[in-house]
């Protein structure tokens, strides 16, 4: 079977940093095909039509891969506005600058104040994308109404 619009895709990946190398993160993963967002476009589209075994290896500029840094995403509160336990590191979600919803990451606490950072933690870095397909198959009518592959290497309900 080929990749095509609806395919459930399983790839097992590898993303370096694009100018050093560094390995920052791999594993097996599934996707649902298609233009659902759920994988990079630029890899998508050089995925599209091909099958078990192909392989590819692109370069991929930050606005193609995790995005840009966002400042605005940046902010400073007071500690008091956190529940017991908050620590560095940890994730918490609430409204962005323009309201939609965000998760930040706690970089910081400082006295009364915890510095968090909205912005996906690989923003505003050019990665090396390598990844081969493992497995193609149709997309049950569920995933698709649910934009994702459920179960294996895929979303869990």
């Amino acid at each position: 079977m080929t990749i095509t619009k609806d395919s459930a895709v399983t790839i097992a990946y590898k993303i370096t940093d694009a100018q050093t190398g560094k390995p920052l993160d791999s594993g097996t993963t599934a996707y649902l095909h298609g233009g659902y967002d759920n994988l990079f476009p630029k890899v998508e589209a050089a995925l599209d039509g091909q099958g078990v075994g192909h392989a590819v290896d692109m370069e991929l500029s930050p606005a193609d891969a995790f995005g840009e840094r966002d400042e605005a995403l940046v902010t400073t509160i007071p500690k008091t506005q956190f529940p017991p336990g908050v620590k560095v590191g940890g994730q918490l979600q609430g409204a962005g600058p323009n309201g939609q919803q965000v998760v930040y990451n706690v970089v910081k606490i400082k006295g009364p104040e915890v510095h968090l950072d909205g912005n996906h933690a690989l923003a505003g870095h050019a990665i090396r994308f390598a990844a081969t397909v493992k497995e193609v198959r149709p997309a049950t009518a569920e995933e698709i109404a649910h934009r994702h592959v459920h179960g294996g290497h895929g979303h869990h309900h």
